[in-house]
């Protein structure tokens, strides 16, 4: 590998600072919002059925970099660069393998771009995805090989300038290790996700429990959930993640709703209010880093920052009281606190000091 980047203050091929390390933004704010979807927006967009993503950093950057600018516009803290199937495995199935650096290379400087004009600390995470294929001894696909894969990609979203390696939507820990292993290769920060279904479980069986002690074997600088069923489900893994009382920040990034067919094209079925709420309780549960996966559009991100602004210190409890039946009395609110047994306690500190006296 050929180049090496800082972890709090990486530099472009321009030599142009890439902004804040992810760890220095979270020790200055109490949570992160990350942005929604890549794929069902750019589909949106345009995108053609059987098209590579990744193609439209060369054919369609502007298109990219306006995608780009409305999270940021709808306040997201970080966002992730359009290069999910940007291995070369992925890249193959439309003849672009040949292309996996200037691709990758691209697509970070586009999201370069619209970070640094910001005006605010803004992230860019370099998305690297699953390669498509199952490592050996269960497949064809040699460790070294993925391992290989991996740092090529990465390589190129490097040297284009973002600021952390986004690992997601991963399901087999072995291809996570490769992911990671090539990731070190680098001077950088790297977060990671996978994707659990309904049974609790990625596709190879992996626990979210079970993840979270991988976290720690890895090192990692965050780690959580995306995609996956839906908010709620999402929500279980989180309150998985949370029991196993992790070391770094968790990640929290759902869909929006279930996906169904309509009038030809596929919709999510999650609104403003359920990603709004859906915010807050990851918020509540401890999640550090929150955002929206497939089907989640600005205006989602949008109403998910005015609800985390709103009330960014919440507590579970009160949180699924309140969404099922009502605002509380402060009084009620204390009490489900435990902030009524502390001032208790406190009085009674008090009292026994004045007897002594």
């Amino acid at each position: 590998m050929s180049t090496s980047m800082s972890a709090s203050t990486s530099t472009s091929l321009q030599g142009q600072p890439t902004g804040a390390g992810i760890e220095d933004l979270l020790g200055e704010k109490l949570f992160l919002l990350a942005d929604g979807a890549t794929g069902t927006n750019l589909f949106a967009m345009g995108l053609e059925s059987g098209e590579a993503p990744e193609s439209w950093v060369l054919q369609h950057s502007d298109r990219v970099q306006a995608l780009h600018q409305s999270f940021v516009d709808a306040g997201s803290d970080l966002f992730l660069t359009n290069t999910f199937g940007g291995t070369r495995h992925r890249l193959k199935l439309h003849g672009l393998d040949a292309q996996v650096g200037s691709l990758n290379r691209r697509a970070a400087q586009l999201a370069r771009e619209v970070a640094d004009k910001s005006g605010r600390q803004v992230i860019v995470a370099g998305s690297v995805g699953p390669t498509g294929e199952i490592l050996a001894p269960l497949g064809k696909l040699d460790r070294a090989d993925a391992i290989a894969s991996f740092a090529e990609q990465i390589e190129g979203l490097v040297e284009g300038g973002i600021d952390l390696v986004w690992i997601e939507t991963i399901s087999a820990p072995d291809e996570l290790e490769a992911a990671v292993e090539a990731a070190r290769g680098f001077d950088i920060p790297v977060c990671a996700t996978m994707s659990f279904d309904s049974a609790g479980r990625t596709m190879m069986g992996l626990t979210p429990r079970a993840f979270a002690g991988l976290a720690a074997d890895f090192r990692l600088d965050g780690f959580g959930a995306n995609c996956g069923v839906g908010a709620a489900d999402l929500m279980s893994s989180v309150l998985g993640f949370m029991d196993a009382a992790p070391a770094c920040p968790v990640i929290a990034k759902a869909n929006c709703g279930i996906p169904r067919y309509q009038d030809g094209a596929i919709v999510y079925s999650g609104t403003v209010a359920q990603m709004s709420a859906y915010a807050l309780l990851a918020r509540a549960a401890g999640a550090r880093i929150i955002g929206g996966c497939c089907g989640t559009k600005p205006e989602h991100i949008a109403a998910m920052r005015k609800a985390l602004d709103r009330n960014n210190k919440p507590d579970f409890r009160v949180l699924a009281i309140e969404m099922a039946l009502g605002e509380m009395s402060d009084g009620a609110r204390r009490i489900a606190t435990g902030q009524d047994e502390l001032q208790a306690s406190s009085r009674r500190s008090g009292a026994a000091r004045r007897r002594r006296g």
